[in-house]
Order: structure tokens, then C-alpha cells, then sequence
């Protein structure tokens, strides 16, 4: 995204503003082409309640859902959700278990929406370890959806920031090994090139929920000038508004990558 200044509504009280007005404000202005999100706060949502963990993840599902519909509806061009990383495998393996089965459902439900849609579906991430049934199943939908033209959804699913690095860098050592790479000839460009988001633009943007301070190993390559937006908020209860929310705060900043 060009750096601007981004000083609509500076003095407008967001909170006051509903789904539909905010909406409104941040379509008048410029939008961000990436967005990625960092969905926590499941578990929380269900303890908090009395509920089983599970049960907050299934809301997350949900949520999900409506933010790609409000993603669509802002004109965005690529969401990436942070859904399942590496780290998560050590959870408790009934929590694990039911987590994949869960993501199964959803993603071959939402296909035929996805085509109507015209939405395209990806996942970054190491495919390897993920159970057959889950892996065949992102497959299909990503194999489906591979010609249209609208929304990108990237799923971060087995994702980890370092693995990701890692597996860039064994890209580029086995080039150097074959002799089509001189080492000294390495750039930015180069390991770009070797990410799983080779053709995807950084993030402008990224949203995380539930308060945390921190990136939690996603994107770290792409996110070093991408302006953070944490709110408290728990991921089954971050809703369009919200979105439309972090957005106007983002349209509010001066991006200068380092600049002055």
C-alpha cells in the first residue's frame, strides 16, 4: 500500500460509530490490500463460560466466517488467518483431535460459498504431519478454488514463522548446492521468493485478538513494517464492527517505513 497520510477521521469517536457507519468511513478512504489476523482467544471465550474449549472453538468457526464476509464487503483483497501453528500440536491431543475434525467440516462446507463468492482459498504452512483426511480435504478446496478472482484467504494452518524461515532457507542452500545461486548473490529477493508467500503481498495490517503482546511466530519475515492493531476482545466475540474498527485506526496512521 502507497505511504500517505492517513489522518481521515482523526477526531471521530469510533466507538460511537455502528457496523454500517463504520463501514461507510473506512470505504472512503483507501483500503489495505493484506490484512492478517491472529484469531486467539477460543478457549478463553468457552472457560470463561463454563464451557468446554471446544465449544469456543466452534464460535471461532463462526467468526471466522463473518469476517470474511465483512473482508469482502470492505474490498479487500488478501486475508490471512493464523489458525492452527506448530506450537499447537502439543495441546491437549482430545482438544487436537477435535480441532481437525471441526476444520475439515467447516472448510468442505464453505466450498460451494467460496465458488459462489468467487473466493479463492490457499493455506501456508508444512503439510506434513497433518492428518490425511484434513490435508486432502485443504487440498481439494484449494484445487477448486484456484482460478477465481476475488477475495484471497490464506489459512495459516501448521504454520510457524521459523519453520517457514527455515524451509526458505533449504530452498535457497539446495539452489547454491545445484550451482544456480552464487552465495553472494543472496537478497532480500531471493528469500522472498522462497517464503510460502512468494506472490502475496505483506500485510498491512495485522489484527490480533485477546490482548496478547505478542506476534506468536507468524509472518515474521513479512510483518517488519506492518502496523499492529491488539484489542482485548476474544476471538468469537470480534465481529465486522471490529474489523471495520482496526481498519480506520490503520487509516488514521502515517505509515514510514523507517523514514522519517
Amino acid at each position: 500500500m502507497a505511504l500517505r497520510p492517513a489522518r481521515a477521521y482523526r477526531h471521530t469517536d469510533l466507538t460511537t460509530l455502528g457496523k454500517t457507519e463504520l463501514l461507510e468511513v473506512v470505504r472512503s478512504q483507501p483500503i489495505p490490500e493484506h490484512i492478517a489476523v491472529i484469531m486467539d482467544g477460543n478457549g478463553r471465550w468457552a472457560t470463561r463460560r463454563g464451557f468446554p474449549r471446544v465449544a469456543g472453538h466452534r464460535e471461532g468457526v463462526k467468526t471466522a466466517r463473518a469476517i470474511v464476509r465483512a473482508a469482502e464487503a470492505l474490498g479487500l483483497r488478501y486475508l490471512t488467518l493464523y489458525a492452527f501453528s506448530t506450537e499447537n500440536w502439543s495441546r491437549p491431543a482430545q482438544e487436537v483431535s477435535t480441532l481437525m475434525k471441526l476444520l475439515e467440516r467447516a472448510i468442505r462446507s464453505e466450498l460451494p460459498d467460496l465458488m459462489a463468492r468467487n473466493t479463492r482459498f490457499r493455506v501456508v504452512g508444512r503439510p506434513n504431519g497433518v492428518p490425511a483426511a484434513v490435508r486432502q480435504g485443504l487440498e481439494h478446496v484449494v484445487r477448486e478454488t484456484q482460478h477465481n478472482t476475488g477475495l484471497h484467504i490464506l489459512l495459516a494452518f501448521n504454520y510457524g514463522g521459523r519453520d517457514e524461515l527455515v524451509d526458505a532457507f533449504r530452498v535457497l542452500a539446495r539452489q547454491v548446492q545445484a550451482g544456480e545461486l552464487d552465495p553472494d548473490d543472496v537478497s532480500e529477493k531471493h528469500i522472498r521468493q522462497a517464503l510460502y508467500t512468494a506472490d502475496i503481498p505483506d500485510p498491512d495490517l495485522l489484527i490480533r485478538t485477546s490482548g496478547e503482546m505478542r506476534v506468536s511466530n507468524f509472518l515474521l519475515w513479512q510483518i517488519a513494517y506492518t502496523e499492529l492493531w491488539v484489542t482485548p476482545t476474544l476471538w468469537p466475540d470480534f465481529g465486522p464492527a471490529d474489523l471495520y474498527r482496526a481498519v480506520a485506526e490503520f487509516q488514521r496512521r502515517t505509515r514510514r517505513f523507517g523514514g522519517v
